[in-house]
């Protein structure tokens, strides 16, 4: 089972704030994980999954998109944190 979940902006853009998806070889790089969800979920997910800005993480640790990920993890996608 891999958990993914979408904060801020993201989670508005797409509906959703988390999901749960059966393991599958496919799955195992954060770039194989949105090629999916955008097959499945749409042309919004794929914009959406495919910006230049977007934060990926894994078992909450900023990741590039060559991260690969294992059965159990958790997957966190939001936009760039500012501050100030």
């Amino acid at each position: 089972m891999l958990n993914v979940v979408f904060f801020a902006r993201v989670k508005e853009q797409l509906g959703c704030a988390k999901m749960s998806l059966d393991w599958d070889d496919s799955l195992s790089t954060l770039a194989g994980l949105k090629s999916y969800l955008g097959s499945v979920n749409g042309e919004t997910w794929v914009d959406v999954l495919s910006e230049d800005n977007l934060v990926c993480a894994v078992n909450q640790t900023v990741a590039d998109q060559h991260q690969e990920i294992r059965d159990g993890d958790e997957v966190a996608f939001f936009p760039p944190v500012t501050g100030g």
